[in-house]
């Protein structure tokens, strides 16, 4: 009666795991390189566009920055993906790395984490098989 109730248990705890870990997504970073100097951006995090960051440029500056604004008020709720590191990103994304870069001098390269999803796998793997080596060991011949 013991083994089967403790087995239960163990059977709804990795139930719960791999439901919580099966809506994980793994993390995307973009990797900015202007000249020689490289940052990497959370994508998953929020956007540095205020409406202030046109302030300082020309009439055409604002319009377009107004815009990304926007746009990064609408990725903040769908969240971005590798489709959005690109050059133009790392530009509008105003970093003091690439301040008076122009487009020829920045590289992009977008990259993932692993999620908690392949981390959950791996735990319940390693978790089975040590189990099941203490069970073959602790039971009766």
């Amino acid at each position: 009666m013991f083994a089967r109730r403790h087995a239960l248990l163990v059977l709804l705890a990795l139930i719960a795991l791999l439901s919580s870990a099966h809506a994980a997504s793994p993390a995307s970073f973009c990797k900015c390189t202007c000249f020689t100097n490289s940052t990497i951006i959370h994508l998953d995090d929020p956007s540095p566009y205020s409406s202030k960051s046109g302030s300082s440029k020309s009439d055409s500056s604002k319009s377009s920055g107004s815009s990304l604004f926007s746009r990064a008020k609408d990725s903040k709720k769908t969240g971005r993906t590798c489709n959005d590191c690109n050059k133009k990103f790392c530009l509008d994304y105003n970093l003091p790395i690439c301040h008076s870069a122009k487009e020829e001098d920045v590289y992009s390269e977008c990259f993932q984490r692993d999620s908690a999803k392949d981390q959950a796998v791996v735990v319940i793997f390693i978790t089975a098989t040590v189990s099941l080596l203490i069970y073959a060991a602790a039971r009766p011949r």
